[in-house]
């Protein structure tokens, strides 16, 4: 790194750790400083990385961070290729794009966790405010066995309910999708889930939508049907969520702290900087809303812009996580904020 370039990460660094104190720093005065970023992926962080965007070109002005919401797996091939300085992905990359993307790098690729993202089981029937599903009867509506709302499984989990005898509208995402990935991790786990989990839906039947947005509108506006996204997407359109059995026998109501109960049990399974996460969903944790996925940063642990760095110190100080649970997201535990700062500092 030339003299003129490490003076003008310095000089960022410095602003961002000084916003407390309420200095700025212009990034038009950083010498060698690039003042654009360019972000892909997952849709679940969209109003993460919105507020993360104001709030970080309060403290550093002229700073440009531009983020495509194109879903998980699109924003990793992104990153891989080169075309974006740090993807958002709702899932950790297999073994072969880990290879791909310490190539890309010139070093490791690092999973920053930055918000946990709930998984919202969306629905609309008029005469059912409070519906109650299990791991086994969403896999059995979302792989297409259960095809009526008044089904044996259904009504036995929703006594009294006045469940309708019509079709199921089940709508899942057509675009490879680190929700459904997740989604499906977790049926696979502890619903009977006959498919392999994955970004891509392969379950026969159900109809398609792109993106978070799509899917909350697809249930919003279409009677007799279910869907699942991000907890921010749900609330924000004031859709019913469904109360979803946990590990204890417990049917949870979605809040932001039942979502940040599932991390018990989470383990770090990264190595070097890499914080990677393994969530364990047979954990009896009472309370614990059981369907949730972290969402991350992945960036160059080596090599990448200063900016890009700043950015995400933001994203991971005291400023940065104060208000995302008034997005429809569940706070990160204490002890893996202190991971991820950690990581952060390593970078170079």
């Amino acid at each position: 790194m030339g003299n003129a370039t490490a003076v003008g990460a310095a000089a960022l660094l410095a602003a961002v750790a000084l916003a407390a104190c309420g200095e700025e720093q212009s990034v038009s005065s950083l010498p060698g400083q690039a003042a654009t970023i360019v972000g892909a992926g997952s849709t679940a962080q969209v109003s993460a990385i919105d507020a993360w965007r104001a709030g970080f070109t309060r403290i550093v002005p002229g700073a440009n961070i531009i983020y495509h919401p194109v879903g998980s797996g699109e924003g990793v091939r992104t990153f891989i290729r080169g075309h974006a300085a740090f993807a958002g992905s709702d899932y950790v990359m297999n073994a072969e794009q880990r290879v791909q993307a310490d190539r890309r790098c010139g070093s490791r690729a690092l999973h920053l966790p930055m918000v946990v993202g709930p998984i919202a089981v969306i629905y609309h029937l008029m005469d059912v405010p409070d519906l109650k599903l299990s791991p086994t009867t969403l896999t059995g509506i979302f792989s297409g066995k259960i095809t009526k709302w008044d089904d044996h499984a259904i009504a036995r989990e929703n006594p009294g309910a006045d469940l309708p005898h019509v079709g199921i509208r089940a709508f899942h995402r057509s675009d490879d999708s680190g929700t459904s990935k997740n989604l499906t991790s977790f049926l696979s786990q502890v619903g009977g889930w006959p498919y392999q989990p994955s970004m891509t839906w392969l379950a026969p039947g159900g109809e398609g939508v792109r993106g978070s947005p799509e899917m909350t509108d697809a249930v919003k506006t279409t009677d007799d049907s279910i869907g699942y996204v991000e907890y921010g997407y749900a609330s924000g359109a004031q859709l019913h969520l469904a109360r979803v059995q946990n590990a204890a026998g417990e049917y949870v109501t979605l809040t932001p702290e039942s979502a940040s109960q599932a991390l018990v049990g989470a383990t770090v399974v990264g190595v070097g900087g890499d914080l990677a996460i393994k969530l364990d969903p047979t954990v009896k944790q009472p309370g614990a809303y059981p369907i949730v996925l972290v969402t991350y940063e992945i960036a160059c642990a080596k090599g990448s812009q200063p900016l890009l760095r700043g950015f995400l110190d933001y994203a991971a100080s005291n400023a940065g996580q104060s208000n995302l649970s008034l997005l429809g997201y569940a706070p990160l535990p204490p002890e893996l904020i202190a991971r991820v700062r950690a990581s952060l500092a390593g970078m170079r």
